[in-house]
């Protein structure tokens, strides 16, 4: 989804002009866009992305000056740049993807092959640290999207990100205090409920985490406790950068977390092919075992599991098709962890299952329907996933079983994931509530009853935008949740007005 919204100052960080054409076409209505180039470029680029700035315009972008090259101004380079962002005090920073995925590989030099010039990635790297450095001395959270180039081999899909907001960010922890977790250009943000069901928190807090990759995934276990997951850049002695899999732990809600854990990845060792490692997708399963999940190098996935013991297995392969970065994980009714993936090469989903907590992984290609890239998400009942139809754009759910997916309603021109929770009473009944983003970044809540998709969906728009994805929780007491990211970086909450009667939502705070 094009997650702007209300946080309006964006600054493109681009190689040159040309780079910058893509960035600036990805940015929706609303943003005052400013633009930076690393490097200056020739005639043809700099008209490409003048044409490129005069239609953001025309859908409602403000665009703030002229582009600037930093890359030969006093001091060069992070300097540069850094002095820019200052100036400038961008909200997000928008950039080219700096891991891209190789489009062949080159056996006589052992070395893969990409069709992005070397430059983007360098230029992306420089603007993620340059925002970084920002977000700590100004201590004002900077947001950062990453655009993935060539991630999808079919033709005429988006470019997706590298690396994706979490859906579940708003999370009730063990002594049922909520938390809410979002990446940031210098490791997670983080608000804190100061009470149980209150209206009082605590935040953004910096939760530092040296050199993590912008993206983050959260997973609550059964014990109530938050884990995230995320990608870490570490240098190699030889040249180069590893980037590894990385999980921290929220044991006490508002305390730190634990050290973030190196999991490693699927391809070790090698600055070439480590850096390709898809994001993580995790999930527990009913007797306290996780799994966590990539797509490797090769474009199949690798997964490591941790038994209730706490022992980890090594990263282990699934064969198969080939597939996209984006990994769904569902826990079905009986406790076991499913895996969904979006194929690579076609319009394909796969789905991998055990026959029991010992069984051999199974591949299912006869999975029943076609998301948009991006909007895959587990469905708040057991083995359900949540996604976006790829022809109509109608949130739709699928589960192993179905006859095809079941239309959910609200086919309108918005994106992303459709998220939600189960278990929300109302007059004597069991409903599920979902969530998700409409038209221009507005939020809509939907109603079914539980276990019945197939009945219909009743859906309401709520009175606030959102600069991500909105979230919703269900926690112990039964109260509902929902959360959005306003103007400013600050969170805006509401809770349902009843806890067992209707489902409107009172009273829309900020912290």
């Amino acid at each position: 989804m094009n997650t702007t919204g209300p946080a309006r100052r964006v600054t493109i960080v681009a190689a040159r002009h040309r780079e910058a054409v893509a960035l600036v076409a990805a940015e929706g209505s609303g943003a005052e866009l400013s633009v930076l180039c690393v490097e200056e470029d020739g005639k043809d680029g700099r008209a490409a992305l003048d044409r490129a700035l005069a239609e953001a315009e025309r859908r409602g972008c403000r665009v703030m000056g002229p582009p600037r090259t930093v890359g030969g101004e006093n001091g060069g380079g992070h300097a540069a740049l850094l002095r820019e962002l200052r100036a400038l005090n961008p909200q997000r920073v928008r950039l080219a993807d700096p891991d891209p995925v190789h489009v062949s590989y080159d056996g006589e030099r052992d070395v893969p092959v990409h069709d992005e010039p070397a430059e983007n990635a360098d230029a992306a790297l420089a603007g993620l640290a340059a925002a970084g450095e920002l977000e700590r001395e100004s201590g004002t959270p900077v947001f950062v999207d990453c655009q993935r180039a060539g991630a999808d081999g079919r033709s005429g899909t988006a470019a997706q990100p590298r690396y994706p907001h979490p859906a579940h960010w708003l999370t009730e922890g063990f002594d049922g205090r909520l938390s809410a977790f979002l990446p940031s250009a210098a490791g997670v943000v983080r608000w804190t409920q100061r009470e149980p069901g209150g209206t009082a928190w605590r935040g953004p807090e910096l939760l530092p985490g040296p050199r993590l990759m912008p993206g983050l995934r959260v997973v609550r276990d059964a014990h109530g406790f938050p884990h995230l997951f995320g990608l870490r850049r570490t240098p190699l002695k030889g040249g180069g950068d590893d980037i590894a899999v990385v999980r921290a732990t929220q044991y006490r809600t508002g305390h730190p977390l634990t050290p973030w854990h190196s999991l490693g990845g699927p391809n070790p060792g090698s600055g070439r092919k480590s850096r390709e490692v898809g994001f993580p997708a995790a999930g527990f399963d009913g007797v306290g075992g996780l799994f966590v999940f990539v797509r490797n190098f090769g474009h199949s996935v690798s997964y490591r599991h941790q038994g209730a013991d706490g022992v980890w297995t090594p990263w282990q392969h699934l064969r198969g098709v080939r597939v996209a970065d984006e990994l769904v994980t569902v826990t079905t009714a009986g406790g076991e962890v499913e895996l969904f993936a979006r194929a690579r090469d076609s319009a394909a989903v796969l789905r991998w299952y055990r026959s029991g907590p010992d069984g051999a992984w199974t591949e299912d290609r006869a999975v029943q329907f076609s998301p948009r890239p991006g909007s895959m998400a587990a469905g708040p009942e057991p083995g359900t996933v949540l996604f976006r139809d790829s022809r109509t754009n109608e949130p739709c759910v699928w589960w192993p079983g179905a006859t095809g997916p079941v239309p959910l309603g609200g086919a309108d021109d918005g994106a992303g994931l459709v998220t939600g929770v189960r278990g929300v009473e109302a007059d004597g009944w069991s409903y599920s509530l979902l969530v998700r983003s409409g038209p221009g970044r507005a939020c809509a809540v939907g109603v079914h009853a539980e276990g019945r998709a197939d009945a219909g969906v009743w859906w309401n728009a709520l009175p606030v935008d959102s600069a991500v994805m909105p979230a919703v929780v269900r926690d112990r007491t039964g109260t509902v949740t929902l959360a959005t990211l306003v103007a400013g970086f600050r969170l805006r909450l509401s809770h349902r007005a009843s806890p067992s009667d209707g489902f409107e939502f009172g009273h829309w705070y900020t912290v």
